[in-house]
């Protein structure tokens, strides 16, 4: 029997669209954005399935945007689809993603999760306002390499390795101008280095007031046993419980993401059937470059989620 985990995607899968194709199918999903629409108070829905794409890219927005649209297609799957013949056995997610795993695990309520990834969003985007900041994605150079570039452009602000994706791709975050700095030295050292449209330097040193306003809401969240294993991005090692849970979820926003060891943790420990579920197939793509045998099925529309 294949021992399965779900993956869940973050902040950047967002696609305009997203979710309407499986909430005019399934009534169960329509439902769950209805729910969300009510307890944000406006209507997130619309956003996900008309746009604008201004509109859906906003941090506060795309951050609870992608919760529920995976929440909806992990239901559906389950409910309806393939998935109710079977059980994972861990999951994980990338950055926001981590949410999504926590309410797959039951540790997190629905509700619970859409007020936080909203209040996350909104804490993120003061941070990113507060300094003029970015994100640069670099391929084809190594861990070592990448942070000798980091301590090269450190003299024009703060900068560190912010995403530890696969082999080869490692995403910095800093200020403005030390983003600028590496985008040539980068280059320079034989990588490519592309800018990314982003509103800040998340998982760095600048997302530090955010940081404590996460650790105020999430003192105010009740938190359940895990019901399976769920990796931490900032460890690479499952949560070990509700106490745990709210500091390396603070953590998070300050620290490096360290994606690659988290699924070399998964294969290490006998996971080989992945479903990435939410939209997009971003984590499919990264696996591919950490493990090209991993299985791993992509659950994002109204057909992969029905079978």
């Amino acid at each position: 029997m294949p021992k399965i985990a779900y993956l869940f995607p973050g902040q950047g899968a967002q696609v305009v669209g997203m979710g309407r194709d499986l909430c005019a199918a399934q009534p169960l999903a329509r439902e769950i954005f209805e729910q969300a629409d009510r307890i944000l108070g406006f209507g997130l829905s619309k956003i996900c399935f008309e746009g604008p794409e201004e509109a859906l890219n906003a941090t506060d927005v795309s951050q609870p945007a992608i919760f529920v649209t995976s929440v909806a297609l992990a239901e559906v799957f389950r409910q309806v689809g393939p998935g109710r013949h079977f059980q994972p056995q861990a999951a994980a997610g990338l950055s926001l993603g981590e949410y999504t795993a926590l309410w797959a695990a039951g540790a997190l309520t629905f509700e619970d999760g859409v007020r936080l990834t909203r209040r996350r969003g909104e804490l993120m985007q003061a941070a990113a306002t507060a300094t003029p900041s970015s994100m640069v994605s670099i391929m084809g150079l190594d861990e070592g390499q990448v942070k000798n570039i980091c301590q090269s452009a450190s003299s024009l602000g703060t900068i560190s390795p912010a995403n530890y994706n696969c082999p080869g791709q490692i995403v910095v975050s800093g200020t403005k101008a030390a983003c600028g700095e590496v985008l040539k030295l980068a280059e320079a050292a034989g990588g490519r280095a592309v800018e990314l449209k982003v509103a800040g330097a998340f998982h760095s040193a600048l997302m530090a007031p955010a940081a404590e306003g996460l650790r105020a809401e999430l003192e105010k969240v009740s938190l359940a046993a895990l019901a399976l294993p769920v990796v931490a991005n900032v460890t690479a090692e499952y949560h070990a419980g509700a106490a745990e849970i709210r500091g390396l979820l603070v953590r998070q926003l300050t620290g490096a993401v360290l994606w690659q060891k988290c699924m070399e943790r998964l294969l290490a420990d006998g996971y080989d059937a992945f479903y990435e579920i939410g939209p997009g197939r971003v984590l499919k793509g990264l696996m591919k470059k950490i493990e090209r045998r991993a299985e791993v099925t992509n659950v994002n529309d109204a057909a992969s989620a029905t079978g």
